[in-house]
Formats: structure tokens, C-alpha cells, sequence
């Protein structure tokens, strides 16, 4: 499989520049995932890569090859979209086919072909029939395997399953990942779901505005976020993010949060009275007092149930603050919850004027 690089890549709509000089670097066989809100410019990348939309600047590379002045149909990609695309009036063998019957394959390895895809993807028993009767989940992986079949250098995704109930996003999430592992294909996924993002990709980019805030595989992003958006954005739900300052003690590092102090791990040295941006995630959060944690005193307002576990809204001082907890299949051991428990080694800090996180230091 190939590679895929995008260097100081500018897209422009006129005067209105919509993707401001991004890079980027997809290894063979890896799995990538852009993701953001909408506007942030991540289907307008995927566009580009696919030769859909026209680049205003910078360099786009696939298997080492230039491929700026090179048609959609000669970069050997293949690309899934939201909405199906397939044909009505063609059974499931012939959508899968066609794309094989343009190139002028021969009779005998469009058949083998369409045989393989319709096997790997669960499709054999429903070659004969239309896309009308067809499930959501079959048609879509009818797109896929017209994709597959082509045996593409790179494959590219547009939202694949955002026209899909619950239930079958989950379910083609899983199928997804399960034929990137047994294709080995360089894929490029863009959805606007952070979970999604989380379950299949090797390495997400998350993208605002345009830019690209962080790279970095769903754990580094989860744990160590660069920045409040990217804080914001992953995780579900978000991270809590609290307004104080730094308050250094004879006891070390503390943060001061409406007059209630947490402490920080040892090895952030942020000068006193400095303003930050403290984020806590709701599943670090504890209702008991084990290891070295601090308590911190909340007003709840809301337990949201999800079965095994529950949201429960609050705040501390004025603003808002969701703690994860276990049920243990009892709501009734959550409903005067007065207080909880942050360990100190998973507090973030955050510039409040940047922004940007403030990291350990090294050798602290």
C-alpha cells in the first residue's frame, strides 16, 4: 500500500481561504482519521487527496508520486461516500462490478472478483437483488465493495455511516476495522464523530478552522491534549474545563478553583497567582478519597442514567462540572453525592490566554 503526503497544502474559494497551508503524513497501511466540526475544512482535504477539488497551493504526494495536476481517476484512489451513490436499476454483483467494467476487465476476473468482495463482506447471499432491497448497513457496504474491488492504492471515506441509526454505526464501525486489518489498505476517514474517530483510527487529526490542532493516536489525544479545543472536542463527554490560578503551597503545586484547591502533579512548575485553565475528565473523577486525590465540593444537579453508569451534572462555584460514575446498578448511592475526588496526577493545565497546554517538565 502507499503513502500519502500533504505538504503547505491552501485551499481557496476566491478570496476566502478555507484550509490555511496544512501538513500531513499518512505511513502505508495506516489508518487515519480527520475529524472536527463542521466547517473545519476536513472534507475539503479529503476532496483534494481524492482530485475532487483542486488545491490553491502546496503539494499533494501519493505512493511518492506528485499527483497535483493528476485527474481523479488516474490517482488510484477510491473513495466511500455518505450517501451510498450506488445505481438502481444495477443488482449488488453489478454496482460492485462496474467500476471494473469501465476499466474493461475481462468477464472471468470481474466474476472472481465480485465473488471475493461479496464474501469478505457478508454480501454473497444478496447479489441479485436492487439497493432498494437493501438494509442501510448492506448498501453501505455495497460501497465499500464497489471500492474494494478495485484494489486501490489509497482508500478514502467521506462520513460513511452518519446516515445510519445507532445501532448499525456501531456495528459498521467494527466491520470497518476488521477489513482495514485484513486489506493492510492506507485508508484516510473523515467524520465529524469523536467516538468514531476513537474506535477506528491508528492516528487522528483533528482539525479546526482550517488548521490542524493536534496528530496523535486516540490515547495521546485522550490524555494529553495540545490545547482547549482539542481538550473540548475528544472525549465523550468532554473534558471539564475550570477557571483559576495557580497557588504554590508548602505542600507543593495547587490550583485554586472557587476558593477550593486541587492539587497538581509535582512536575508542573507554573509560576503563583498565574490564570489557568484547569481540565478534569468526567471518568478520572472518584466519589471515594483512595490514593492522592482532593476533594472537591460540588453542587449536584442532574445523575443521567446510561446503565452501568451514570453523568452526573454539577457545578463547582459557577460553572459546570460532569463527573462519570458507576452505578453498580443502584442510582440511589448517587442521588446526595456532595463532594468527589480529583487524583493529582490527572489534573491538566491549559494557558488562559494561549490556550495551548502547559506540560511537565522534564526530568521533574
Amino acid at each position: 500500500m502507499s503513502n500519502v503526503i500533504l505538504e503547505k497544502i491552501v485551499k481557496r474559494y476566491g478570496s476566502l481561504e478555507v484550509v490555511h497551508g496544512i501538513d500531513l503524513n499518512i505511513a502505508p497501511q495506516e489508518f487515519v482519521v480527520l475529524v472536527g466540526p463542521s466547517g473545519c475544512g476536513k472534507s475539503t482535504t479529503l476532496r483534494m487527496i481524492a482530485g475532487l477539488e483542486e488545491i490553491s497551493d502546496g503539494t499533494i504526494s501519493i505512493d511518492d508520486r506528485v499527483v497535483n495536476r493528476v485527474a481523479p481517476k488516474d490517482r488510484d484512489v477510491a473513495m466511500v461516500f455518505q450517501n451510498y451513490a450506488l445505481y438502481p436499476h444495477l443488482n449488488v454483483a453489478d454496482n460492485i462490478a462496474f467500476g471494473l467494467r469501465i476499466r474493461k476487465e475481462s468477464k472471468q476476473k470481474i466474476a472472481e472478483s465480485v465473488e471475493e468482495v461479496g464474501e469478505i463482506l457478508g454480501l454473497t447471499p444478496y447479489l441479485d437483488r436492487r439497493p432498494a432491497n437493501l438494509s442501510g448497513g448492506q448498501r453501505q457496504r455495497v460501497a465499500m465493495g464497489r471500492a474494494i474491488v478495485r484494489r486501490p492504492k489509497v482508500f478514502l471515506f467521506d462520513e460513511p455511516l452518519s446516515n445510519l441509526d445507532a445501532k448499525l454505526r456501531t456495528q459498521m464501525r467494527a466491520e470497518i476495522k476488521r477489513l482495514h486489518k485484513r486489506l493492510g489498505a492506507t485508508s484516510v476517514y473523515v467524520t465529524h464523530d469523536q467516538v468514531e474517530a476513537m474506535t477506528l483510527a491508528d492516528r487522528i487529526v483533528v482539525m479546526n478552522g482550517g488548521i490542524i490542532e493536534q496528530i496523535g493516536t486516540p490515547m495521546e489525544l485522550f490524555k494529553n491534549p495540545a490545547n482547549i479545543f482539542v481538550a473540548g472536542f475528544m472525549g465523550s463527554p468532554p473534558m471539564n474545563q475550570l477557571h483559576g490560578f495557580i497557588q504554590n503551597t508548602a505542600e507543593g503545586p495547587h490550583v485554586n478553583i472557587n476558593d477550593t484547591l486541587i492539587k497538581l502533579p509535582t512536575s508542573l512548575n507554573v509560576e503563583d497567582k498565574k490564570p489557568v485553565v484547569v481540565g478534569m475528565r468526567p471518568e478520572h473523577m472518584s466519589l471515594s478519597a483512595d490514593g492522592d486525590t482532593s476533594e472537591i465540593p460540588i453542587a449536584l444537579e442532574l445523575v443521567e442514567t446510561l446503565g452501568s453508569e451514570a453523568l452526573l451534572h454539577s457545578t463547582l462555584g459557577d460553572e459546570p462540572f460532569i463527573i462519570k460514575a458507576e452505578t453498580n446498578g443502584d442510582l440511589d448511592h448517587l442521588q446526595d453525592v456532595s463532594k468527589v475526588y480529583a487524583p493529582r496526577d490527572s489534573i491538566k493545565l491549559f494557558d488562559k490566554e494561549t490556550g495551548k497546554a502547559i506540560r511537565e517538565q522534564a526530568g521533574s
